[in-house]
């Protein structure tokens, strides 16, 4: 499957991920991390819900489900703007590749272009990739524990404070929250990730 030519139609999930050009890391330190935040809730919440994401120095994953038209043309009427999504994810990242190279004086692309994305259909198949994004800093050995990492979203999650991540779907496809926090908490030795693996 060519991962980056998948259109990214309305109403679907897809696993998002890039990473940087040539390999070399988006996030130098903590203030990255949460401008790249930022800057995708501006541009990515309005065409988007997010499930469940990771930023690693280099690369990061997203699960999410692009609206569908209705959803885009509601958000669109109210803000009038008028909203696509691979429009809004080429500005997000445009907008962070301009403010991470005037901020250290850099040239040239951050990211490598086209952004990759895989349609998923499968409720199963969210459990297990949910899994891997979180897992995806022990996979690399940047952590021991998942849970120790902050630049993910399982510890917002489960946490009680506002955010734009629809928790209520996530705990769903785990039929509870606590069954979301077991399933993570078990060793899934005898889960085949490889479907998931990616040479970043």
């Amino acid at each position: 499957m060519n991962t980056t030519t998948v259109p990214l139609e309305l109403d679907r999930y897809y696993h998002i991920y890039n990473r940087g050009i040539n390999g070399c890391n988006l996030f130098w330190e903590d203030k990255n991390y949460l401008h790249f935040l930022e800057l995708y809730a501006k541009y990515i919440s309005v065409v988007a819900d997010t499930f469940a994401w990771v930023l690693m120095k280099n690369h990061f994953h997203l699960l999410i489900r692009i609206y569908s038209e209705v959803e885009i043309a509601d958000i669109s009427f109210s803000s009038k703007k008028k909203y696509t999504p691979s429009l809004q994810f080429s500005h997000l990242f445009n907008a962070y590749s301009k403010w991470f190279n005037t901020r250290y004086q850099r040239t040239g692309k951050l990211f490598e272009t086209p952004f990759r994305r895989i349609q998923i259909f499968d409720e199963i198949y969210f459990k297990h990739l949910i899994f891997y994004i979180h897992n995806n800093p022990v996979h690399h050995h940047f952590t021991d524990s998942m849970f120790d990492y902050p630049w993910s979203s399982y510890l917002t999650i489960l946490s009680l404070n506002p955010t734009k991540l629809n928790r209520e779907k996530v705990f769903g496809w785990f039929n509870s929250r606590s069954e979301f926090e077991t399933f993570h908490r078990t060793k899934q030795n005898e889960i085949d990730f490889s479907d998931f693996l990616f040479n970043f």
